[in-house]
């Protein structure tokens, strides 16, 4: 039985390839161009229909990101801005906006 479970777990292990840890850094520095309509750390936005980034799944946030890149999801102001965003910015804003505070927080 040990043996079985050694075997298993070395297989495992070659299955398995790193996760790398997105850049919180990275992603708060590039986040400042989203602060102009979602407000400082996505927690405020400025008009009632943009959404509040700040505290949301970072899985939901790469997602929409990289829909609106693709154009399968529309809206004619974030197109343009995730268009030149690279899969390590995603992950990095997504990171970024998913440890602020605020998603469930009422101002």
């Amino acid at each position: 039985m040990n043996k079985t479970f050694s075997a298993l777990a070395c297989a495992l292990a070659l299955c398995v390839t790193p996760v790398l840890a997105a850049d919180y850094e990275a992603g708060k520095q590039k986040a400042v161009t989203c602060t102009a309509c979602h407000g400082e750390g996505g927690a405020k936005p400025i008009m009632p229909q943009t959404p509040i980034l700040a505290g949301q799944y970072a899985d939901y946030l790469e997602h929409a990101l990289r829909a609106y890149k693709k154009g399968t999801r529309q809206n004619p102001l974030m197109r343009p801005l995730a268009a030149p965003l690279s899969d390590e910015d995603i992950e990095n804003l997504a990171a970024y906006f998913s440890q602020q505070e605020g998603l469930w927080v009422r101002y």
